[in-house]
């Protein structure tokens, strides 16, 4: 039989990566029929498939740079426990990185968040503990508590400078090589605004003229991901002259934009994604001549549950109604009651 360390020079030897080899490199894909829903463009408008990263989301990027940075300077070692306040997606990153790397890790987040995000932390073997409704800030100050406490060690995505470093690594250079540099504005959903930080610096870096768009939520929407924080929360990595111009969007906009992206483009993502794409196609609206990228930070999958994605009451196909008249919204039920309205037809 082979020895371990065998086995570890046979995979050298082949090339065989890790999954944490896969964090990155994700597709840049255009656009085919929304963007030209009001007539021909001649603007590009492209979207960066994040939910393509190995723990589906945007956030795999800083969750692991976050991780091997904090080992590096010696404030964590495998075994320790690991803590943070998350909304979702850095989240399952992070669960997914402490599942490779071997850490403990205690997760803080709303209770509103999908059924899907919270069996996707327990998968990877983290611990959850849930706050009231839409309450990120006491998520936020129950990590800071429990740390202080000596129960383990916060990465603080909101604070932390490798999470935007992240995107200045990868996120930016991918940008500007799939468009052979010829990207001319950059739209992202801003949450920990991380995301939007490091691509800013890196784009602007090669090209001062790229106009970086931040999309905040509307008065009103709750879209996971997405926030507009009280000043004394303000993620400490934000630096405002970054972002050049910044739009707001609707709860029903981001909602009728990220079905339209599954059923007329076949991107299947979340609202804050359908968000930023709605941004991105307002400004195509306005400018000519434009590359327009967007970041679709995450899959659909992980939103089933809330509704988001059921189909309209009034279905192109066997009727709109399920038997005793109730309406048919989703897979599940589709499935249900097909076979009688087969027979019926």
């Amino acid at each position: 039989a082979c020895s371990a360390r065998q086995a570890r020079a046979v995979a050298a030897e082949l090339d065989i990566p890790t999954v944490e080899s896969f964090v990155g490199r994700t597709p840049l894909v255009r656009l085919q029929r929304l963007h030209e829903r009001d007539g021909p463009t001649s603007n590009l408008v492209l979207c960066k498939l994040e939910g393509n990263n190995p723990a589906g989301s945007v956030k795999d990027r800083p969750a692991l740079h976050m991780i091997a940075t904090a080992e590096a300077e010696g404030r964590i070692g495998p075994g320790d426990t690991l803590i943070e306040a998350t909304s979702g997606n850095t989240g399952i990153a992070l669960a997914m990185a402490a599942a490779i790397r071997g850490y403990r890790l205690v997760l803080i987040m709303p209770e509103n968040m999908s059924e899907e995000r919270k069996a996707s932390m327990a998968a990877y073997g983290a611990e959850l503990i849930l706050v009231p409704r839409g309450s990120m800030e006491v998520a936020r100050d129950l990590a800071a508590a429990m740390e202080a406490a000596g129960e383990g060690v916060v990465l603080d995505q909101f604070a932390n400078p490798n999470n935007p470093d992240a995107h200045f690594r990868s996120t930016g250079p991918e940008l500007w090589e799939q468009t052979a540099g010829r990207i001319t504005h950059f739209v992202s959903s801003m949450g920990t605004t991380g995301t939007i930080m490091g691509t800013s610096r890196f784009l602007k870096a090669r090209n001062p003229d790229v106009q970086i768009v931040g999309l905040r939520p509307a008065e009103g929407a709750a879209i996971p991901g997405i926030r507009r924080w009280p000043q004394e929360y303000l993620p400490k990595i934000y630096e405002d002259f970054r972002v050049d111009r910044k739009m707001d969007i609707t709860q029903q906009e981001a909602e009728e934009t990220t079905r339209a992206l599954a059923r007329e483009e076949g991107i299947f993502c979340g609202v804050s994604s359908g968000g930023a794409v709605s941004a991105a196609l307002r400004l195509s609206a306005e400018v000519e001549d434009a590359v327009i990228a967007c970041i679709v930070c995450d899959r659909g999958d992980r939103y089933l549950s809330t509704g988001v994605f059921d189909a309209p009451r009034e279905l192109p196909f066997f009727g709109g109604q399920a038997e005793g008249g109730a309406a048919r919204t989703n897979a599940r039920g589709f499935r249900q009651v097909l076979p009688s309205q087969l027979r019926a037809a």
